[in-house]
């Protein structure tokens, strides 16, 4: 028996654009519960190119906003261990005052939640887009992350929770 099994008829609904928007926070619940992490990711990542999250660096700041310590530092961490020296170079050079830079600056590239707690959100905007700029898979390797975490995305909102079901769903041939 396969995970879809349970869920192939609401997976049916997103193919046929049948899906009631007003149960989409439910079907994301049940679809993150039941799909591999590689699937729920592969989906995340999709909606985050689509652009109806905003940037990608925009997305990324408002899960960092929503999400708690130790999630806030391993989003860091992912970040700062994906791009090379050029980047946090680039990025230490245009945001000097901040506490990002200052960890930088100290040569880290983990971060514990503590210091994550003291990283504005907008400085996690401006390394996302750095990275991105940089190498725009890194929407692949942050949306891994976001997969472990997939209460966080639906603070991206219910036309990102769509597309990640729809994508899901197409992968799969329902």
């Amino acid at each position: 028996m396969s995970f879809l099994s349970g869920i192939g008829d609401l997976l049916k609904q997103y193919t046929g654009n049948s899906a009631n928007p007003a149960n989409v926070e439910q079907h994301f619940d049940q679809v993150a519960q039941s799909v591999p992490s590689s699937s729920l990711a592969s989906g995340l990542a999709d909606a985050l190119r689509s652009g109806q999250a905003g940037s990608f660096s925009q997305a990324a700041s408002r899960l960092f906003s929503s999400a708690n310590g130790e999630q806030q530092a391993g989003m860091l961490s992912t970040l700062l261990s994906s791009v090379g020296p050029e980047v946090l170079s680039k990025f230490t050079q245009n945001n000097p005052n901040s506490p990002l830079a200052s960890l930088l600056n100290a040569g880290q590239t983990a971060v514990t939640p503590q210091q994550a707690a003291s990283v504005p959100a907008a400085d996690v905007a401006a390394l996302a887009q750095h990275a991105h700029d940089a190498d725009p898979s890194i929407v692949d390797r942050m949306s891994s992350i976001y997969a472990q975490h997939p209460t966080l995305v639906k603070a991206l909102g219910a036309a990102v929770m769509t597309i990640a079901v729809k994508k899901i769903a197409e992968r799969h041939s329902i």
